[in-house]
Parts: structure tokens; C-alpha cells; sequence
């Protein structure tokens, strides 16, 4: 397995990474099964979330089997507070058997004043770095879909990695991938597979790893099939040739009039609608096969896609020229 340096950690982790969201829906059994192929096949690097349900205990349980030591480990969380976050670590640490995270994500920041809280001296920073000097955890970074956001959590030199989505359909990251690389912070790809919504996977995988900014990229597995097609990209890793350019194209260029790459340009939404999630949870619902997972989180927000009451505010400030208020409907048939 190819691997390469994730900025200024000093890891060496593999190039395909192990993604933890699609795990949940698998028993114990299988978890095991899944990591042990995973670290079979050269991948050390797992990512997961404390918002992910059981993915931080199943991988917890697996890793206890095969090796803790044999894995760098990422998780997340999306708490922003002093006491928010410690209550969050600690049941990470717990359900993920260990007594250090390697990197520790800030989860899905959006706005700035989010990041202001995290950096604030009541906010969640102060106390992973109080963790940081304990040596539970070794590294900080930071995740959001939000390119603005990444450009201003750069400059604060706070985080040693970001992880954003990258794909050939969504490029927007391109540029914040060159700064960030500047700065020695290591990039970590979501999304790599346009959230499932591109079905060749190890030509878009290559197609990922052919920008040198890119340290890894983690694909959510749930099958040893999965896993096996996923690794291939990093373990026979070549550029793409012409013929197979055209080939992921030509899939790609179905996906460009209704994929929403959650840049969050639509915003705001006259009636409260956080629409890029809308569609993000219809992926997931649709793509991942996490039905009860989506449509929970679906339910949970103050206004989902139903609310839309088709004023056509948004649909000018896209700049993808996206049918927001037909997805929008889409959207509540499929989780209403």
C-alpha cells in the first residue's frame, strides 16, 4: 500500500484510509472481519465519529483483536464547549478501547461562529489540548464542508489536519488543499466516492490521489468486497490513462445537474431549511443503506425539506446552477 506523510503529525498512513460511518450496520462479527482484511491489505488508517452510533464500539472491539497498536486512529466529534467535548472524549476512549486518540477532529464545523466557541477559552480546544498534554491525544484537526470555514481555521495554525469532500465532481477544495499543504497540515478526503454516487470507485480513488496535496482518502467500507476494491487504488496506484479519464467523465457529467457539493452558497434559506444537509442525509438514506441512521437525523431538524415553501431565494445563488426546490421535493418523498 502506497503511503504518505500526513503533514506536520509526521504519520505515515496509508493512502486509502478506513471510513467509519457504513461499519454501523454490521454486527460484531463482521467489524472484525472488515478491519482485520483492511489491515491485511496495508490500510493503518481508521477514521470514525462519536456521531456515527456504533462505529466507534465496533471498531473499538475489532482493534482490541487485531492490534490497537497496529492502527492510527482518528475520531470526531461535534461538540463545540469546554464540558461538551470532554463528556463526548471519554465515551470515545471508552467505546473505542484505547488510551489515546491519535487525531481528533473537530466534527463538521459550518460557521465561523462555531469556530469561534471551539477557540474560545470555554470552547472545545482548550480542552482536547488539555488531553493533548496528558498524551490521550496526540494530534488536532479539523472537518467541515465549508471551504471558507477551512481557509479561516488554516490561518489560526491551531490544527494539524482538515479533512473536506474531494471527488471529480467536487473540485471546489482545490485551492484550500494548495494552502493548507503550504502549511504542512495534512488533507483528509470524505467523500471520495461523491458519497456512493459514483460507482467506479478505484478510478475515482486514483483520480484523488493523482493531486499530491492529498495525504488520505476514506471510503466508507462495510463489505470485505468493499474493502478489497477500495485498497486496490492504493495498492496498484498508477494515473489514470486517457481512455479511463473519459470513462470516469462520462459517469461524472450524469451527476453534475442535480449533486449538491454542499458549498452552502444557497444559504440562507428564507424559512431555515440547512439545505446542503437535506441532501447529504438523502445520500446517506439512499447510497449508504443507513435508512433508520438518516432518517433519524432527518427528523431530528427544526426544518427539514418539507418545510420548503418554493420562494426560489436560493436557487439564484447557487453557482451550479442546481434545481434546488425539485430536489427539495425529491428529498421529502424519499425521508418525509
Amino acid at each position: 500500500m502506497k503511503k504518505r506523510i500526513l503533514g506536520r503529525t509526521g504519520f505515515e498512513v496509508s493512502i486509502v484510509g478506513f471510513g467509519g460511518i457504513p461499519i454501523q450496520r454490521v454486527d460484531e462479527e463482521q467489524a472484525f472481519k472488515l478491519l482485520q482484511e483492511a489491515y491485511n491489505q496495508g490500510i493503518n488508517f481508521i477514521d470514525t465519529a462519536r456521531g456515527y452510533e456504533e462505529s466507534e464500539n465496533l471498531i473499538g472491539k475489532a482493534m482490541e483483536k487485531i492490534g490497537r497498536e497496529k492502527f492510527i486512529l482518528a475520531t470526531k466529534s461535534m461538540a463545540r464547549t469546554y464540558e461538551g467535548v470532554k463528556a463526548e472524549f471519554e465515551k470515545s476512549m471508552a467505546d473505542l478501547r484505547t488510551n489515546r486518540i491519535e487525531l481528533f477532529q473537530f466534527h463538521n464545523v459550518k460557521t465561523e461562529e462555531e469556530l469561534e466557541i471551539i477557540l474560545s477559552d470555554k470552547g472545545a480546544l482548550r480542552a482536547i489540548k488539555e488531553y493533548q498534554e496528558q498524551g490521550k491525544v496526540i494530534e488536532i484537526g479539523i472537518t467541515s464542508h465549508s471551504v471558507d470555514l477551512l481557509d479561516k481555521a488554516i490561518d489560526t495554525d491551531e490544527f494539524s489536519t482538515i479533512q473536506y469532500p474531494y471527488n471529480p465532481v467536487e473540485r471546489q477544495g482545490e485551492e484550500v488543499f494548495k494552502k493548507a499543504k503550504e502549511k504542512n497540515l495534512g488533507i483528509i478526503i470524505m467523500k471520495p466516492l461523491a458519497g456512493g454516487a459514483i460507482a467506479k470507485g478505484e478510478l475515482c480513488l486514483r483520480f484523488i490521489f493523482e493531486n499530491e496535496d492529498i495525504t488520505v482518502a476514506i471510503p466508507g467500507m462495510a463489505s470485505v468486497d468493499e474493502v478489497k476494491e477500495n485498497v486496490n487504488a492504493g495498492i496498484n496506484y498508477r494515473p489514470l490513462t486517457d481512455s479511463e479519464r473519459a470513462e470516469l467523465k462520462e459517469e461524472v457529467d450524469t451527476l453534475d445537474g442535480e449533486f449538491c457539493r454542499r458549498c452552502g452558497y444557497c444559504a440562507p434559506c428564507t424559512v431555515g431549511i440547512d439545505i446542503p444537509t437535506q441532501f447529504l442525509m438523502e445520500g446517506y438514506y439512499l447510497r449508504y443503506d443507513l435508512q433508520d441512521w438518516a432518517l433519524s437525523r432527518y427528523e431530528k431538524m427544526e426544518k427539514t425539506a418539507g418545510d420548503c415553501i418554493q420562494c426560489g431565494e436560493c436557487e439564484p445563488r447557487c453557482p451550479y446552477d442546481l434545481p434546488i426546490m425539485k430536489m427539495l421535493k425529491r428529498v421529502e418523498k424519499n425521508l418525509g
